[in-house]
């Protein structure tokens, strides 16, 4: 387990984490890191950056070492593929898309990208990660055979497989701009079969949704659409609720 690894595990302990989710593919360098300096002044406790059709790695450096240089918390690669990659961050979430049909999302970018990691010396934080319903850019993209939102046992199922693979962190996915997040009772199935870091992301819009998600056991919640639409009022909202 690696420092940023180690520091997220530490903080969990006292609060429900929050991260920011910047697509550098959507925003502008300027956006970008006003909206990073905005969240961490407000107490996000992490930035990811990545996105599902993010192709441009030049792009993404740019916007990483731009950040880094106002910031002073963790910046951490959330990738739909190889090409969402660089070695300015502080980790990566070294994620396998469990029910993708598609093993290229499984197995093979993960095997395409593990040189370049091993080469940059980045921090690895092996998660599991699980499209919730479908719709979403991550569901097509990832050709994702979706969870439904009311079968909490079948995503017990991968999370227990996740397990068994020694993955140390698992994020359910509702997909960005979702209009419903991720049931509470679904969290709470999981987290009763995980005991590794549980991520839950899309459709949180407010502080009431991410309380619940944090009464089921969410370790840590993340926000993309929500902030970038709403500004800081309703990640004001969402950390109050959290902390």
């Amino acid at each position: 387990m690696g420092r940023i690894e180690d520091i997220l595990r530490m903080k969990c302990k006292e609060h429900t984490l929050c991260f920011i989710l910047l697509d550098s593919e959507m925003l502008e360098l300027v956006k970008a890191v006003e909206m990073a300096k905005d969240a961490e002044e407000l107490g996000v406790d992490a930035i990811l950056v990545g996105g599902s059709s993010a192709i441009d790695q030049i792009e993404l450096s740019n916007i990483i070492q731009a950040i880094k240089s106002k910031i002073s918390i963790p910046v951490i690669l959330f990738p739909g593929n190889v090409t969402g990659i660089s070695p300015y961050a502080d980790a990566i979430l070294f994620s396998s898309l469990l029910n993708s049909e598609n093993p290229y999302y499984i197995s093979q970018a993960q095997a395409l990208g593990a040189l370049a990691i091993e080469k940059y010396k980045l921090e690895s934080i092996p998660m599991a990660y699980l499209i919730i319903g479908d719709g979403s850019t991550a569901w097509f993209v990832g050709q994702a055979r979706g969870i439904p939102f009311d079968k909490p046992k079948i995503a017990v199922m991968y999370a227990l497989a996740a397990k068994y693979m020694g993955m140390r962190a698992l994020y359910l996915e509702a997909g960005s701009g979702a209009s419903r997040s991720v049931d509470p009772k679904m969290v709470s199935y999981v987290r009763n079969s995980f005991e590794g870091l549980l991520i839950v992301g899309g459709g949180i819009k407010n502080g009431n949704i991410a309380r619940e998600l944090s009464k089921a056991g969410a370790n840590a919640i993340v926000i993309g659409t929500a902030f970038e639409e709403n500004g800081s009022k309703v990640l004001r909202d969402i950390l109050s609720a959290l902390k």
